[in-house]
């Protein structure tokens, strides 16, 4: 072995002379929350590197494999057992190596059904799982697409019951069940799609029972649906760092919200800057950072009117220009608001 990570739990060792029968039943830990992990600084990655390594030498359930970002730097895709798994992963970071860390809002593993021969033998598969949106593929390669789901469990008190099925309605699920604990507490069984409660449904649920309400899940494997990739533009550029995969359902909304933080976040400069989220060629929500202005007519004292028109003139079609061949330079520190998972909010 030339890496500690060949090594895995589960493994069987022997003698190089003395092979014995392997241990039966050990299945590999199957990841089931993706993040993308950045040092604050680039001058800390390898410090950063050695933590997660000495890390994942007594959590061998975490995935690692590098990544890269324009905005962000070298860094690591990080998969995770759960969002639990990976907030402790975060604060032993944080504790135990004093690393300051960029994570970003965590996603799933979705699938992609392959619907022709030669994109099978492609691929080696029919069924690719996707953990990163620069790996979706389009439309017109695939039969169907899949989202992982979970079996959620709630118990709350009785007087919760109402606003807490609005919430899980809310976030795609299906009722399965509900049951009278006793006279105060019920439980109800639902199922999610494992996108709708990474982030923050945990915390809207606390909110919405006052703390009393709890929650469990477990895996209930994969089921159709309709997925879409979205694309972020500025002045018609995409920002590869903020493309996401989400359903056609909640794309408006997740598309807004995008496009709204970025725009609290990007200093304004001297040419309007066009925020856009689009699926394919159709955008889907737009906001507009205002471009400074100069007062031209500041030095115009009375005089006629022609010429004052003709300078506003001039200043418009000089932004035009502008906009068209300027490069917006967007921050890091605007990366990381609209990156960061949204319970650090």
């Amino acid at each position: 072995m030339k890496d500690v990570t060949e090594a895995q739990v589960g493994d069987t060792l022997y003698l190089h002379k003395q092979p014995v029968e392997p241990l039966p039943g050990f299945k590999s830990a199957k990841p089931m929350v993706f993040a993308g992990m950045y040092p604050v600084d680039q001058s800390e990655y390898n410090s950063l590197k050695s933590a997660i390594e000495k890390l994942t030498l007594n959590d061998s359930s975490v995935t690692v494999h590098r990544d890269s970002s324009l905005a962000l730097g070298a860094g690591w895709r990080l998969g995770f057992l759960g969002l639990l798994h990976m907030e402790v992963f975060n604060q032993r970071l944080e504790q135990e190596y004093n690393a300051s860390v960029i994570l970003t809002t965590p996603t799933v593993p979705y699938k992609a059904v392959l619907s022709s021969a030669k994109l099978i033998k492609e691929y080696r598969e029919k069924e690719i799982t996707i953990i990163n949106p620069a790996q979706f593929p389009d439309k017109s390669k695939v039969t169907e697409y899949l989202e992982p789901v979970v079996l959620g469990t709630v118990i709350t008190p009785d007087e919760y019951t109402g606003k807490i099925m609005m919430l899980c309605q809310a976030r795609r699920a299906i009722q399965k069940n509900m049951v009278f604990i006793d006279q105060n507490r019920v439980m109800l069984k639902y199922l999610f799609p494992l996108n709708e409660i990474v982030v923050d449904f945990y915390d809207s649920l606390k909110s919405l029972s006052s703390g009393y309400a709890s929650f469990d899940y477990e895996d209930a494997g994969y089921q159709t649906a309709e997925l879409v990739k979205m694309d972020i533009l500025l002045n018609g550029n995409i920002v590869e760092e903020l493309v996401t995969i989400v359903h056609k359902d909640k794309a408006h909304s997740v598309g807004k919200a995008i496009c709204e933080r970025l725009k609290d976040s990007l200093p304004r400069q001297l040419f309007e800057i066009a925020i856009q989220a689009a699926i394919g060629s159709k955008i889907i929500a737009r906001e507009t950072v205002k471009a400074y202005r100069k007062n031209v007519l500041a030095k115009c004292y009375g005089g006629d009117i022609t010429r004052k028109m003709k300078l506003l003139k001039r200043q418009a079609e000089g932004k035009k220009k502008m906009r068209k061949i300027g490069n917006v330079e967007v921050p890091k520190d605007a990366f990381i608001k609209v990156l960061k998972t949204q319970s650090d909010k």
